[in-house]
């Protein structure tokens, strides 16, 4: 993370293209567009379009190799247990889950439905503005939320005990996500 947070936006615009993808970055490029607005070496709005754009990037090269490789892409990359949940829960809930997943920033396997879309022949224009919407807002709340507090961040990091019951309410706000998530999990699994 040291390397692409020196590389800057370039790092960010490659890092959301890996993230996009079924390689795992684990929430990596909010942090290091958090990171870099708070730097505020360019303007907060640079970073969050450099996002968008290696997301959309990633997310249409994960979507071009599923609709040419089909449900064998899908269960290489995923396994055959989670691809019929994935499509199943695609051809539900379609633009809706599509969006939902590309817009929340916990672990979810976004990239799937990426893969699922192509499989299923999803319309490509709509695929790219569904995703590019859904990122934008993400990222653009992210380098907000950045821009106007990442200083009062790194201020509570050093000096903890002036900020308790905001760390407090931002710890439970974060195991609400996680719970949710697993929820979420939990249903996707249980429809395959």
């Amino acid at each position: 993370m040291r390397v692409v947070r020196h590389l800057g936006a370039p790092g960010l615009f490659v890092l959301a293209i890996l993230d996009s993808t079924p390689i795992p970055t684990l929430g990596g490029v909010d942090i290091l567009l958090a990171i870099l607005v708070v730097r505020q070496v360019e303007p907060w709005w640079f970073y969050a379009i450099v996002a968008v754009l290696g997301s959309v990037t990633g997310a249409y090269l994960t979507f071009h190799a599923a609709r040419g490789g089909g449900a064998e892409y899908l269960q290489k990359k995923f396994g055959k247990q989670r691809v019929n949940g994935f499509l199943a829960l695609f051809d539900r809930w379609g633009t809706s889950g599509l969006a939902v997943s590309a817009a929340v920033p916990f672990p979810f396997p976004t990239s799937a439905f990426f893969a699922a879309a192509g499989v299923l022949d999803y319309p490509l224009r709509r695929f790219l503005a569904v995703v590019a919407v859904a990122r934008a807002v993400r990222y653009v709340t992210i380098a907000l939320v950045a821009f106007h507090y990442g200083r009062h961040f790194v201020r509570a990091l050093r000096h903890p005990s002036q900020y308790y019951g905001w760390l407090a309410a931002a710890v439970v706000a974060l195991l609400m996500m996680f719970a949710a998530a697993a929820l979420m999990r939990k249903r996707l699994y249980s429809a395959a």
